[in-house]
């Protein structure tokens, strides 16, 4: 490793815990942005050329002028099947083609015919067919708004604010200025070449037709700093394409509350920007995040909901490049006080969010997902992007990691530790120290010199390991991936056309480009067991590092005018982790020859990575605040498709006391993706390490988790299946109650759970808001019953965090709980059927095998249902094939009355009766040892 970077290393690992936010660009540092924000409103130089319009019966295409310098766009508008409207904008004539974002969309979107209502000088309108919904397309400024009946629902460029920077010649690419006479040259030439039998009309109509002239011939256009070369501290981009950014705004009247656009470590609510930078999403390897900014982190979805208690919108704005995300609101800062007074003194003034989009290349592709319920734009999103992928079941328990577990004899120890405790997990992680020098797929041979050894002594105990392999290559002459991708010309290179290099955990590194196919299929091959050495069935993988990380780069990351094939990396940049992903992933699946579900973990992220496996929020720290944001942090993704996210437990730097540690733990297990994760530099950290009181607290979190396995794996389930959030805000499930719109303290799983967590310091209790007017919430550790729609505080001990199971609910558990997952598959369940005021209630039960892709077809999905005093399972796929040997072992039903007999009634017709208590102080009834087979019909029948 060359000694200046040893130095970096030094400087990097001892630092003051704290960002260096001069290593990040703010807007005004970012020409493209300073460039497009400084824009006025209500100054639009579009206009739409109504006579250019065509329309088919999918789609409508005309074009727009810029008045200032006479570019002419090309606009496309389309009806997408499921209420959904796609706008695309690109140069009519552009120099070069312009990037268009590939394989994050499923397949093209299918398209419902458009059809014309009206016309005239100002404009036109368009059918969208559903509920009145049309589409106003005004000329003079170009203005589109989407309508429903007589509201708007949402407006496009109503501020003016479109911009598209086409692409032009530099000015002095020659020694002489060039002059109209010189386009007239120019044109000759074309004139010349285009045919023999030139056609004297059309060489008038192409002198008379702006789009035609070269862009000398154009009004002249002032150059600006940064449009054509950029420094940033010594960095300095070459930008050979000059200006080429994009933006358009949106309006959305009545709304007040936007989300979604991840990864900050903000708050869930979205904040208006006008008084500091745009919200960045732009990939990076943010050292110590700071909170409550704007700062782009690690992975960008650009993704952003909309919602009042009338309707949920989306936009999805398919762009790669760097983009900031302003927003403004005409009620922002506005009390409550201030909002009373404007209702007393009968201010009509209707609250609206104005959202602009500004990206550095590429076209305006967006997608306007018109809900009309969250749940709608979820579906919506999923049919462009894909679902979550089902991860296998071992995936969803608890992951133990640390960087680094130092050698197999340290991985055993930790492995018994858990055992010698009673604590179950699923994963044990090994971080960069287990390679041979950061020479990714392979092993330490020192430190790690039976792999296979170790991972089946994993495997006797149906336990798994995860090995990090990161995208940054070691450049040396000895090492196999490294002379393999430089021989087939993979990497990606650099403006001059060489190998691009750069500094990471290894020294010199060179970076594969995971835009080609090609590179990826051979990555995948990678992962084959006779390729990736000492690898067993039971070891999954973990992509880090894959912003991409270049820690002698521009903001930590690759210069933009590296290149990947045509395309720079300025076009690509936040695609790269995607892409990393969605090879890593392939390669599992490939190994097992398609049978295996794969795990995979990536840091960086984009719109689709839901497809390829989980994320986490990155390195976050031992702080109360950390533990605080890792809720809006993994609720936003969850909006935006993304719903295997997790946190740190325990925060990755620094070291935490006691209660922050035992209080991570009860959230994390509680998190869609739950694993502890820590530092080099910090003390070890393994739960049974600070005394038997907060070993057993921390025990019987893990255990929470593990006995409520079948419900998160339903959970995952329905996700794969439908898109919708895990993790969810309260709001998704109560749209029309604004007391949930801006809740980030307390959130769902399911809907059938809610989580208040504990997050502050010393608390002896938390005021949760229990939703739903006609509602009850039954304490899941006391079985209290509570009323819904109502503030409720909860006193608190150590020993749990406040959940609640909701009135008309069926959840099952396994209560025995052993050392993993699959130890567990054939165990027994107790189902807890929580009864609202109705007195009914309906779940569901999902079992498969837990880690194959024949769920496809063989599996069990049942429907539970309690109504008129009978309790029942019904099969919800008399098609699927699968059998298990769990069975019913206790039914809890809370809010019961006392019966005289219950009856069993199985599917061969028997009849039995069941033993049972009855705790008539909390109305709870237990249902002793039915002992049906969990995948049978029954009902059982109190009487």
């Amino acid at each position: 490793m060359a000694p200046v970077l040893v130095l970096w290393l030094a400087v990097f690992l001892s630092g003051t815990w704290a960002v260096d936010k001069g290593n990040f660009k703010t807007c005004d540092q970012s020409s493209f942005c300073k460039r497009q924000r400084a824009l006025k409103p209500g100054e639009s130089p579009y206009r739409a050329l109504l006579e250019t319009m065509e329309l088919t019966n999918t789609r409508l295409t005309l074009q727009l002028i810029n008045d200032n310098n006479k570019v002419r766009l090309l606009l496309e508008l389309y009806r997408l099947q499921g209420n959904m409207t796609r706008v695309k904008i690109n140069e009519l004539k552009p120099l070069k083609p312009r990037y268009e974002v590939p394989d994050v969309l499923i397949r093209e979107p299918p398209t419902e015919p458009l059809s014309l209502l009206s016309q005239d000088e100002n404009g036109v309108v368009l059918s969208l067919g559903a509920e009145s919904q049309r589409v106003i397309l005004s000329a003079r400024p170009f203005r589109l708004d989407i309508m429903e009946g007589r509201d708007v629902v949402m407006s496009l460029n109503s501020r003016g604010l479109l911009a598209f920077e086409h692409l032009r010649m530099r000015k002095d690419t020659f020694s002489y200025k060039v002059t109209s006479t010189v386009a007239s040259v120019w044109n000759n030439i074309k004139r010349v070449f285009s045919s023999s039998q030139a056609d004297p009309e059309a060489e008038k109509k192409e002198e008379a037709d702006p789009a035609a002239q070269p862009e000398a011939a154009k009004e002249e256009e002032k150059d600006e700093d940064g449009m054509w070369e950029e420094t940033f501290k010594s960095h300095t981009d070459s930008k050979p394409n000059g200006p080429s950014a994009v933006s358009l705004d949106f309006s959305l009247p009545g709304v007040e509350h936007v989300y979604g656009i991840p990864e900050h470590a903000d708050t869930l609510r979205l904040k208006t920007t006008e008084n500091g930078d745009p919200y960045r999403l732009y990939n990076l390897d943010v050292f110590q995040y700071e909170l409550y900014n704007p700062m782009a982190l690690y992975g960008a979805v650009p993704v952003m909901l909309a919602h009042n208690a009338q309707r949920t919108t989306g936009v999805f704005w398919l762009n790669a490049a760097e983009t900031w995300v302003d927003i403004s609101s005409n009620t922002a800062g506005k009390t409550v006080f201030g909002k009373m007074l404007d209702y007393v003194q009968g201010s009509n003034e209707t609250p609206q969010t104005d959202v602009r989009w500004i990206s550095e290349s590429g076209i305006i592709d967006v997608f306007i997902m018109l809900g009309p319920t969250p749940k709608d734009v979820f579906s919506q999103y999923a049919s462009l992007t894909g679902t979550q992928a089902f991860p296998p079941l071992a995936a969803v328990g608890y992951h133990q990691c640390r960087w680094n577990y130092n050698d197999q004899e340290d991985v055993a120890a930790v492995d018994a530790g858990f055992d010698e405790h009673d604590i179950p997990y699923d994963y044990i992680w090994l971080d960069i120290e287990h390679t041979d020098g950061k020479r990714y797929f392979t092993w330490d041979p020192h430190k790690f010199a039976t792999p296979k050894e170790m991972l089946q002594g994993l495997s006797d105990k149906k336990r798994k390991m995860v090995a990090i392999v990161d995208p940054h290559i070691k450049v040396d002459s000895n090492y196999k991936i490294h002379n393999e991708i430089r021989s087939r010309s993979f990497y990606i290179k650099n403006k001059d056309g060489g190998d691009y290099e750069g500094w990471c955990w290894p020294g010199s590194a060179g970076y594969p480009d995971f835009t080609r196919a090609d590179m990826r299929d051979w990555w995948a091959s990678m992962f084959a067991y006779n390729q990736y050495e000492g690898s067993m069935e039971n070891l999954d993988t973990w992509n880090d590092m894959n912003e991409p990380s270049v820690f002698n780069g521009p903001e930590v990351t690759m210069h933009k005018d590296a290149m990947h094939g045509a395309w720079e990396h300025r076009d690509v940049h936040n695609l790269y982790g995607f892409y990393v992903q969605m090879a890593t992933a392939e390669g599992l699946i490939q190994r097992s020859g398609g049978v295996e579900r794969p795990f995979v973990l990536t840091r960086a992220f984009f719109a689709g990575s839901q497809r390829y496996g989980a994320v986490w929020t990155g390195d976050n720290a031992a702080e109360w605040e950390h533990l605080k944001i890792s809720i809006p942090m993994c609720l936003s993704l969850g909006l935006v498709g993304i719903s295997f996210c997790g946190a740190d437990v325990g925060g990755f730097f620094k070291s935490p006391n006691t209660e922050l540690l035992v209080r991570w733990y009860q959230t994390g297990a509680y998190q869609p993706f739950f694993r502890a994760h820590a530092h080099l530099d910090t003390p070890r950290r393994e739960p049974w390490l600070f005394g038997p009181e907060n070993t057993a607290l921390i025990r019987e979190a893990v255990r929470q988790r593990y006995t409520l396995l079948p419900y998160w794996y339903l959970q995952f389930y329905h996700a794969h299946r439908t898109g919708e959030p895990i993790m969810r805000p309260l709001w998704v499930e109560y749209p029309e109650d604004p007391a949930t719109f801006a809740l980030e303290d307390e959130f769902l799983i399911g809907r059938d759970l809610l989580v208040h967590p504990v997050t502050e310091e010393g608390a002896r209790g938390v005021t949760a808001y229990l939703p739903g007017k006609d509602q009850v919430w039954f304490d899941v550790h006391t079985f209290q019953k509570h009323n819904g729609a109502q503030n409720l505080y909860i006193p608190v001990t150590m020993s749990s965090i406040p959940v609640f199971q909701r009135g008309g609910s069926i959840i099952p558990r396994k209560i025995r709980v052993r050392r993993s997952s699959s130890c567990m598959m054939q165990d027994p369940y107790t189902l807890y059927v929580a009864l609202n005021l109705q007195r009914t209630a309906e779940g569901e039960l999902y079992i498969d095998d837990g880690h194959t892709f024949n769920y496809e077809k063989e599996f069990i999905h049942r429907r539970l249902s309690f109504a008129n005093n009978v309790l029942s399972s019904v099969n919800l796929a008399p098609e699927a094939q699968f059998s298990t040997g769990s069975w019913i072992e206790r039914i809890v039903i809370l809010g019961a009355s006392k019966p005289s007999k219950v009856l069993l009634k199985t599917d061969d017709g028997q009849e039995s009766q069941v033993e049972f208590d009855f705790d008539a102080s909390m109305s709870v009834l237990t249902l002793r040892k039915p002992g049906m087979n969990a995948g049978a019909d029954w009902n059982v029948m109190l009487q």
